[in-house]
């Protein structure tokens, strides 16, 4: 999903588990160039090599299980493959783990003391994870990022072969983010024909032949396109500025919505067909946020917003050949969950007809509970929740750009997608693919990190913890997935669960602690599985759910 937007699915390459034995790496997969810096490791990639996963990796048999592992001590995506153990007492170790678990020593031989010693301290750690596919949630929409102009600018400072492998990496099968503010018809002013709109910008078909290239250079046709306007042209508004508080005119309401047509209409014509768009980026930032926000926005409360979508930009689609392309109010901050769309509610109590769902994004969610997301979802069942945005450097007491190997900041991202993923969202767009080493380019300095960190000095890209921390959700819970029920032991150790299409199930398992743990799988009609993890390590379970007989029979 492409923000704009685009629907990633992350390739990966294979990791290795020990069962008291090395298994041998998938030959079709490249590993990590693993580089170290103060705060990490980075997987280093260049134009002629950039780590893969086998496309194949997760679709393991009825009597296998693979487990895919990323770590702080520098594993990433490691893949183990394994027989579904006939009793109860195998044990199967994650490769690092040795050299992570306190109180294990190699003195004394391999086999007799550090297994006899590993074994007593992970049985003192155990974690019970149970799982119940009968208990179904909500359904998955998918995961992407956005292909900003910072994405492009960055992208054309890197050779060919480099752009094509990291597109590979990322899909396989208007913003600050730019390096200056500006919309479509910015003149003549006072335009309401929008009479010099009849193209799409330069910077718009560059754009769009980068994600054209993108798709035939990794075979991914199914990519969701979701568009997000940051600003009206300035004669629009009522502050005839780019930001700073402000509002639509009302005599442009309707001009406002029929430049929403406009812009999809002609990237439809360029090959590029939305699949939907939201209300306006972060709408309170031109009420409230205007005091510390500096970039681009446009400002709306919830009652005129849902006059304008009702009234004006509903009728205009369904008055299009584009009455398809779905609407998501809202794309804000949690804080407006569920108020924003009552009040809309309250102002058109048709509005909810026209709305697909809402977008949320990730900014303060430290400070408004998860509860407010499945407050929204009871009130709106019929609703899709996306959480359309989310990146880190940008608060005050941040560091600004980004920490090469910060596991810190992949932490914070797996906390939060396995938050929202446990309380009704249908999916994540993450913001810029890629950034520069400064964290932009950004016309407002507003400098953040990004999964992937180019160096155009020496064509290296760098792939963050970030991007595997995404990539553990991203590449293996696929379109249309439904949540299940799961449950962990251990707050430390969290966990969320969704059976795929394919009839498959994949666990995300994250242990926080700094320490290893027996993470104890109990899974209905099944042998317990036993898997000791290292600390600070992130796993990706997948296995076929077994059916009884009851469950087969017509």
């Amino acid at each position: 999903m492409i923000k704009f937007h685009q629907k990633l699915s992350f390739l990966w390459w294979i990791l290795f588990i020990i069962t008291l034995k090395v298994l041998p790496l998938n030959a079709k997969s490249i590993p990590c160039n693993l580089r170290e810096y103060p705060n990490g490791y980075v997987c280093v990639c260049s134009k002629t090599n950039c780590d893969f996963l086998d496309e194949n990796v997760d679709n393991p048999g009825e009597s296998d299980i693979v487990i895919v592992t990323s770590s702080q001590a520098g594993l990433r995506f490691n893949v183990s493959k394994f027989s579904w153990p006939t009793s109860s007492t195998e044990n199967f170790i994650i490769g690092d783990l040795v050299e992570k678990v306190p109180q294990v020593s190699l003195v004394g031989g391999f086999i007799g003391n550090l297994f006899g010693d590993l074994l007593d301290f992970l049985n003192q750690n155990q974690v019970n994870v149970n799982v119940d596919p009968t208990v179904k949630y909500q359904k998955v929409v998918g995961f992407g990022g956005a292909f900003t102009g910072a994405v492009s600018h960055n992208l054309d400072q890197l050779s060919p072969e480099l752009q094509d492998l990291l597109y590979k990496s990322y899909y396989s099968r208007g913003c600050d983010f730019d390096l200056q503010p500006w919309a479509y018809n910015e003149n003549p002013q006072d335009d309401a024909r929008l009479s010099n709109f009849s193209s799409l910008d330069p910077r718009d078909v560059e754009l769009i032949n980068k994600i054209k290239h993108l798709q035939d250079v990794s075979g991914n046709r199914n990519i969701k396109f979701l568009g997000s306007a940051w600003s009206s042209p300035i004669w629009m508004k009522t502050n005839n500025d780019w930001t700073g508080a402000s509002s639509l005119k009302e005599e442009y309401y309707q001009t406002w919505a029929d430049y929403h047509v406009r812009f999809i209409d002609l990237m439809a014509k360029s090959g590029v067909n939305l699949w939907g768009i939201t209300t306006g980026n972060e709408p309170m930032n031109g009420v409230i946020g205007w005091l510390f926000v500096h970039f681009m926005s446009l400002g709306w409360t919830a009652r005129p917003q849902a006059v304008w979508v009702a009234d004006h930009l509903a009728p205009a689609l369904r008055n299009s050949s584009y009455g398809n392309v779905k609407i998501f109010a809202g794309d804000d901050q949690r804080y407006t969950f569920p108020w924003w769309f009552n009040e809309m509610v309250d102002a058109r109590p048709n509005v909810m007809n026209d709305l697909a769902g809402f977008a949320v994004h990730w900014y303060w969610d430290r400070f408004v509970p998860p509860l407010v997301l499945d407050t929204t979802h009871k009130t709106f069942p019929d609703k899709l929740i996306l959480n359309t945005e989310s990146s880190i450097g940008d608060k005050p007491l941040q560091t600004h750009g980004p920490i090469l190997g910060s596991w810190a900041r992949a932490e914070e991202y797996i906390t939060a997608y396995l938050q929202d993923l446990q309380h009704s969202v249908n999916g994540w767009i993450d913001w810029n693919l890629l950034l520069d080493e400064q964290g932009g380019p950004n016309y407002v300095n507003n400098f953040v990190d990004s999964a992937v960190i180019v160096n155009k000095t020496a064509d290296e890209a760098y792939k963050q913890p970030l991007f595997y921390a995404i990539g553990h959700f991203s590449r293996f819970i696929t379109e249309d997935s439904v949540r299940i029920k799961v449950s962990s032991s251990d707050s430390h150790v969290e966990v969320v669960g969704f059976q795929r299409p394919d009839g498959r199930i994949v666990l995300v398992i994250y242990n926080k602690k700094e320490h290893a743990v027996k993470v104890v799988l109990n899974i209905p009609l099944r042998t317990a599985v036993n898997v000791a993890v290292p600390g600070k390590s992130i796993h990706s379970v997948i296995f076929f759910e077994k059916k009884s007989i009851l469950n087969v029979l017509p």
